[in-house]
């Protein structure tokens, strides 16, 4: 056996020889870097916004109808359905690189009915016979992993299985973002279609005064015209917001796994502004919330633990095979002492000439990590990007809220004045009829804005990771 004394010391004198003898491993470019976080203008500790998101964090809109949808699209999506299946396949992965480090242990039963020929090996009087021949067999196969090739491919499958489970977070949450999204733009069109409908209302009101009083003479065809124009366009919008309610809720449908029209009664109202901070600088922990950053981080260390793999296939390959078993003509003999037989049968394997192909395959790992720095790289940039617009967003928004407030008061202060006229019988009905189309048309930009606010604070949300933390492995 290895454990011997003057076997080891054979070993330990040959092991120079034997690396020497094996295939010449390829010089490799240097390896790709992966960004630091303080390049790209993370801070540490910095007070980053949304650092305390629930994991549910759409609950937080306050919408019974849309946790229902949640909790279907989550349970019954297609895609989520996809991304466990690959989380099981690289468990599967795991599990196939685990058993390399046991030993393979078989039993095997053979049985036939063959001639012995007269002019072979086989003396008289098994020559010129038929008889029955039986193997029954145990074996048992053990590989040394000396050079780390097992624990390397256990490494990457174990990076793929956490990669996996990243991506499945990944699209989850790109699910329920997209989901909660359109439901804000349906509770939006559908309050921007009441509003419309009362600007319809009115205008006709303010087109049969302008016909009574061209009628009598007070006013021009010209004026006419004019009350006359607003009207097919505010139709036109009429059929345009119809037209996106009905596409928002087929979407709902289709991310919550249901018929089309499943959805067609729903009407949901426009939730509040989240309490979430338009300030605040992005920290390092930006790294660890972004399912989509840790699942480019982990294919990084997969990659890596690759190039360790193809790197240890150009050393020796030590192997122990053993078997006992009982072989015998005829089955009555099979389990006689005397049919017993068993062996020992160590291997060695070196890669001395294999045409290339262990270097192409060391090559091709070293440059799939470095394909998996740059996406890491490029997912990393690209979180920052999609941060940092978000928060720059919220707080354009918050300024054109203000801004719009103010327009909005003097408008309605304007209404106001124009009816104390009409009352006091110094203005006409026309006047308060246009002052209000002027208060509806502010009233439906601040609509548009609350829903602005709304999608930027869920895009935010989406961006900083939607209260996702990384499983240890």
């Amino acid at each position: 056996m290895l454990a011997h004394p003057l076997k080891r010391l054979t070993l330990a004198l040959s092991l120079p020889t034997l690396l020497a003898a094996c295939a010449v491993q390829p010089t490799l470019p240097p390896t790709a870097q992966r960004l630091d976080g303080s390049q790209i203008g993370l801070q540490v500790n910095a007070d980053a916004p949304a650092h305390m998101v629930p994991s549910n964090w759409w609950t937080e809109l306050n919408a019974p109808e849309l946790n229902a949808l949640m909790q279907r699209a989550l349970s019954e999506a297609p895609s989520l359905a996809q991304a466990r299946a690959r989380i099981q396949r690289a468990q599967a992965s795991i599990d196939n690189a685990e058993s390399s480090e046991r030993a393979a242990v078989g039993l095997g039963l053979d049985a036939a009915r063959q001639r012995f020929p007269e002019h072979s090996i086989y003396p008289p009087p098994l020559a010129g016979t038929l008889r029955n021949t039986a193997t029954l067999q145990a074996s048992a196969s053990y590989e040394w992993d000396f050079f780390g090739r097992h624990q390397a491919e256990l490494n990457a499958a174990l990076g793929s299985a956490q990669a996996a489970r990243a991506d499945a977070a990944a699209a989850q949450l790109m699910l329920s973002s997209q989901l909660a999204r359109s439901y804000v733009q349906l509770a939006r069109v559908l309050a921007q279609r009441e509003l419309l409908a009362r600007q319809s209302a009115e205008r006709e009101q303010a087109l049969a005064l302008v016909r009574q009083r061209s009628q009598a003479g007070l006013d021009t065809a010209q004026d006419l015209r004019a009350a006359e124009l607003p009207l097919p366009e505010l139709r036109r919008q009429a059929l345009q917001l119809e037209e996106q309610a009905d596409l928002l809720r087929h979407q709902l449908a289709a991310l919550s796994a249901q018929p089309m029209a499943a959805l067609k009664d729903l009407k949901p109202a426009l939730p509040a502004a989240l309490p979430l901070a338009g300030e605040g600088a992005l920290g390092l922990d930006l790294l660890g919330r972004r399912p989509d950053v840790v699942a480019a981080r982990w294919r990084v260390e997969a990659a890596m633990a690759q190039v360790s793999s193809a790197r240890a296939q150009f050393y020796p390959n030590i192997s122990l095979g053993a078997f006992v078993g009982f072989n015998a003509i005829g089955f009555d003999n099979l389990l006689k002492s005397g049919s017993l037989q068993y062996g020992v049968a160590p291997s060695l394997r070196l890669p001395l000439f294999d045409s290339g192909r262990l270097r192409a395959q060391l090559r091709g790992s070293a440059a799939e990590a470095d394909a998996a720095v740059a996406a890491y790289n490029g997912a990393l940039l690209e979180a920052v990007r999609d941060a940092s617009d978000q928060l720059r967003s919220l707080r354009s928004l918050q300024e054109q809220k203000t801004e719009q407030a103010a327009a909005q008061a003097h408008v309605q202060a304007a209404l106001e004045l124009a009816r104390q006229r009409h009352s006091a019988g110094l203005g006409n009905r026309l006047a308060v009829l246009n002052a209000s189309q002027s208060l509806l048309q502010q009233q439906r930009q601040a609509l548009d804005l609350q829903a602005q606010t709304l999608d930027a604070q869920l895009h935010l949300l989406r961006s900083l990771g939607g209260g996702w933390t990384e499983a240890k492995p």
